[in-house]
């Protein structure tokens, strides 16, 4: 039987992996004679049952074996006597307790053979109990369980589930149970298995006429079975589309008897399982919907009732959406050429999402205790405000379904306020959250509304006391500030409305609530009338804003639109003095806080008083967070026929000289303070261009000197980062940059990243120090980088080590600066022969590769253990594919002696042989490395090719990892990685 055995092992394997068609076809046919043959059942159950024969302890083989016993069992199982039935059974429940803890389609294809045998033996009059009496001693072995559940879900498979639910239906429980928990009983069990597939087995056309179903149905007007009924033909609804058909004839007899009693009684029970009934069975069938006949608009019509309903929450209202939404976008995506079909549809389906409109108009209210509630703290009920999100899109589709003038003058029905003053609020609110949710589809269409409304209730509401800005006033003012924010380009036509506008976000920015919409809705404001805000009564309502936010205390985010806002009109104005006199006004409050901070005299007195230090130092950091900001906005919308520059300076004039106090003050030891400082820095940085440069070496020695001092503020090497991408081609400044890579390099945080598990500890550290590595390779000359050998050395070292981290980030940023180094180190190389500079920076390159990648590689071998290494697979391939490339280069020059595709081997097979011994099985070092070092000859040349053809640039398609060498060293990495994910991570050591 043995050979047996391995002559069907070496079938299937030929089967699945021989190059040789004619190999396969033979195979093929081998395995199908033997699979009719009587001696298949005993080589397939030992196969499957013996653990003697490691050789044949194989995926394939197994999942081969599996399906030989159940075919056979399906085709032939009636020929087998009772005893050899219960011998197979006992043997594939061993087999199935063998793996259950191995691969699940073998599992699955096991217990589809034990199901199949138990319950289409004849022998056994309930095959169901003796099916469970199987699991019964299956369950008690080692991850029996597994195998259990698997059966269980599987049982669906079989109609014999069917047959023993329709047994139920017509014989009932104990005379001791009631009519209606029996019914509950079998609703419950029905309900599981159409979850399962249960009803796959029934033929489409024979579904509706089905006993089940009709059980189900009648099960509809149960009061006590209702609520199951409608899960089960919700189940159903999903899973056949012809049920739908059947249910969609019945909807007048739902309606009638149903839904118009539990309106009229306002059984929420009732209506909320009907509203997801109906949703359902519209959802599934659009196209019959589209006909528009009685049953599908008494559908519609049911629909609408329950939106309509006044429940006291939102969740009938919600379960219709899905339904609403897919009717509109089928009918937006069909192509009606003809116009009288197209009239036709106008006819039947506008009434319809005309009347949806309305009666979405009564159910987006806000309940009447938000209404009345007068309190400081108030938000919309959370059902309401989940409601109103999701039904964005469905006003979105309906708006363009109407087209956005209808929409419209049904938003502006009736009058919003009466002649004595009186507005409905609650009614109020919600057309402006409706106005606010179409505001695309509006102004696309440019339909213009009379937005004198709109000015209206923003006069009333600015008047308003502060002290009466509370309540649901407050959500009011947020509503109206986002249709304004939305509408802003239509808002700021009328230069009239300006002034009472900019007065209306001032007061709104003041209110918790409402400040957030006022400031986008502000800033929205500003870039669409920038140009008729330059009158000076506006420009001192901008400089009362500006200078009002330091008392106010916004979110951060809020500020910057404040102060992005305000950045926006100031830079527009075409007086260069006055625009820069502005500027100064706008940032004195927060240069106060500075100064009054680092003013010697103050240290000590603020000192004595913690919380009032910690105040400062809070208000000192949102002002450098807006002088920030102002920068950052510079950057981009200060216009250059006014000579940026300049006035960039004259800032910085007054800028860095305070910035820089603070830099040597003993209060930048706080963490975000530096932050704020840094990121001022950045930006002013961003936004002066080279014109920074003459401050640049006072900034570096300013970023590595603090950085040394407060080595856990990775702030000050960010900071430098910007520095480098700003001036680092500038050769003037290589030495400077030298010094600082040095001073990084050599502190005592980043020589402490000796280990994965330190990495872990610090993984801002390690992400800014690998960025301002890569930032530095992509930035510097070649006469700076040739002079830059030793730094290199030691920080590759470093990211090598930070690459096994468990911290993604911090893995990723470092294999990202090895092949940014690798990348440009391989673009000298490939240079002809080079100049003296040019020797010079080739000789460093290969001078660090011949240093270092050992290490490299041994690093990530570790970074491709454990259950993190899936996502280091692709960069780490990259890196080997770009080592590949050095060797390739170096095998015709000098440098062969210290790198070339020998010496890479060595160093795989050294970095696989270091790992410990239960990481790899016996002979997998010897059979791994061959295999991956071809991959890697074949990916190597596929770059340097790519690089080739792009005149020198890496193409996107590829060069890295998208040809086809590429991609097998990727899968041999993603292999080796999932084959490894259980392994615990070892903690990577220098």
């Amino acid at each position: 039987m043995e050979l047996q055995m391995i002559k069907v092992a070496q079938a299937v394997h030929v089967l699945n992996h021989d190059t040789q068609s004619c190999n396969r076809f033979a195979a093929n046919q081998w395995l199908v004679q033997f699979q009719q043959s009587d001696a298949a059942w005993d080589i397939a159950t030992s196969i499957l049952t013996s653990s003697d024969h490691h050789h044949l302890s194989d995926y394939e083989v197994e999942f081969f074996a599996a399906q030989i016993l159940k075919r056979k069992i399906q085709n032939e199982g009636y020929n087998l006597h009772l005893g050899a039935k219960d011998a197979l059974l006992n043997a594939l429940l061993l087999a199935a307790q063998r793996f259950s803890s191995g691969h699940p389609q073998l599992l699955t294809q096991i217990c589809l053979a034990i199901s199949t045998l138990v319950l289409h033996a004849v022998e056994h009059v309930k095959p169901i109990e003796k099916l469970f009496y199987s699991l019964q001693s299956l369950r008690f072995q080692n991850n029996g369980n597994t195998a259990v559940l698997e059966m269980l879900t599987l049982l669906a498979h079989t109609p014999m589930v069917l047959e023993f639910l329709m047994q139920q239906i017509d014989e009932g429980f104990e005379s001791l149970i009631q009519h209606h928990d029996r019914s509950r009983k079998i609703l419950r069990c029905l309900l599981s298995w159409v979850r399962a597939g249960c009803f796959s087995e029934i033929p489409p056309g024979s579904l509706p006429s089905h006993p089940l179903f009709n059980f189900v149905f009648s099960s509809l007007q149960v009061a006590s079975s209702f609520d199951l009924a409608v899960e089960a033909l919700v189940e159903l609804v999903s899973r056949h589309e012809g049920l739908s058909q059947v249910l969609l004839c019945r909807i007048g007899l739902l309606k009638e008897a149903l839904l118009f009693p539990a309106l009229k009684s306002g059984d929420e029970k009732v209506i909320g399982g009907l509203a997801c009934l109906l949703s359902e069975i519209g959802q599934a069938i659009p196209f019959l919907i589209m006909e528009a006949n009685p049953d599908a608009l008494a559908l519609a019509d049911g629909l609408l009732s329950c939106i309509r309903f006044p429940s006291e929450d939102w969740e009938i209202a919600d379960s219709t959406l899905q339904f609403w939404c897919s009717l509109a976008g089928y009918i937006l995506g069909l192509e009606v050429d003809d116009a009288e079909n197209r009239k036709n549809l106008e006819e039947c389906f506008v009434p319809i999402f005309s009347a949806l409109v309305d009666a979405l108009l009564l159910r987006v209210k806000v309940d009447d205790s938000t209404y009345n509630d007068n309190g400081c703290i108030l938000d919309l009920p959370n059902g309401l405000e989940q409601f109103r999100m999701n039904l964005v899109e469905l006003l979105v589709d309906t708006c363009q379904l109407l087209g956005s003038a209808l929409f419209i003058q049904k938003i502006f029905l009736g009058s919003w306020m009466s002649s004595s003053m009186h507005i409905a609020w609650k009614d109020v609110e919600a057309k402006l959250f409706m106005l606010n949710a179409v505001a695309e589809v509006v102004l696309k269409e440019g339909h213009h509304f009379d937005i004198t409304i709109i000015m209206q209730l923003v006069m009333i509401l600015s008047s308003k006391a502060s002290a009466d800005l509370r309540g649901f006033t407050c959500i009011v003012y947020k509503s109206l500030a986002d249709v304004i924010g939305s509408y802003a380009k239509w808002m700021s036509a009328p230069q009239t409305n300006t002034r009472p506008l900019i007065l209306f976000f001032g007061t709104g920015i003041r209110q918790p609530f409402c400040s957030s919409a006022c400031a986008v809705a502000f800033r929205k404001f500003c870039e669409e009338a920038a140009e008729i805000l330059h009158g000076l009564s506006n420009l001192e309502i901008l400089i009362w804003m500006g200078e009002g936010l330091e008392e106010r205390k916004l979110p951060l985010e809020d500020e910057d639109e404040v102060v992005g806002a305000i950045t926006l009109i100031f830079c527009s104005i075409p007086d260069k003095k006055l625009m820069y006199n502005l500027f100064v006004r706008f940032l004195s409050p927060s240069y106060e806080t500075i100064e009054k901070l680092i003013e010697e005299d103050n240290v000590h007195a603020l000192r004595q008083n913690p919380s009032t230090y910690i105040e400062s130092i809070s208000s000192a950091g949102r002002g450098l967070h807006r002088i920030g900001t102002v920068f950052s906005y510079l950057t981009t919308h200060l216009s250059h026929a006014l000579g940026p520059d300049e006035s960039i300076l004259e800032l910085l004039d007054v800028f860095w000289p305070m910035l820089e106090k603070l830099f040597l003050s003993k209060h930048i030891e706080s963490a975000s303070l530096s932050t704020a400082a840094c990121r001022a820095l950045a930006l002013a940085i961003q936004a002066s261009g080279q014109k920074f440069g003459i401050l640049l070496p006072k900034v570096l020695d300013s970023m590595s000197s603090n950085f040394i001092s407060f080595q856990s503020h990775e702030c000050y090497i960010r900071t430098a980062s910007v520095i480098v991408e700003e001036f680092g081609s500038k050769e003037e400044y290589g030495p400077l940059f030298i010094r600082t890579f040095e001073r990084f390099t050599s502190s005592t945080s980043v020589m402490a990243l000796t280990s994965s598990y330190i990495c872990d500890q610090e993984p801002d550290l390690v992400e800014a120090y690998t960025n301002f590595a890569s930032a530095y390779v992509r930035s510097c000359p070649k006469e700076v980088l040739a002079a830059s050998g030793s730094l290199f050395q030691v920080s590759l070292q470093k990211a090598g080590i930070c690459c096994t981290a468990l911290h993604r980030g911090a893995a990723l940023s470092a294999m990202s600066y090895m092949i940014c180094f690798f990348e440009v180190g391989v673009a000298f190389l490939v240079e002809p022969e080079a100049s003296t500079p040019g020797r010079s920076i080739q000789d460093m390159v290969i001078r660090v590769i011949s240093l270092s990648s050992e290490g490299i590689i041994s690093n990530l071998v570790y970074a491709l253990l454990g259950v993190s290494a899936m996502s280091r697979v692709h960069k780490a391939a990259t890196i080997l594919q770009q080592l590949g490339a050095v060797c390739s280069l170096s095998e015709r020059r000098e440098w062969k002696t210290v790198v070339c595709w020998e010496i890479l081997h060595r160093w795989l097979y050294a970095a696989l042989q270091t790992l410990p011994a239960e990481y790899l099985k016996a002979g997998e070092v010897e059979s791994l490395v061959p295999i991956w070092v071809k991959a890697v000859v074949g990916a190597a040349s596929e770059y340097l090719e790519s690089r080739r053809q792009c005149g020198g640039e890496t193409n996107n398609r590829g060069g890295h990892m998208q040809g086809e060498g590429g991609r097998l060293l990727k899968r041999l990495l993603r292999e080796f990685a999932d084959n490894h994910r259980n392994i615990p991570n070892l903690v990577y050591c220098n």
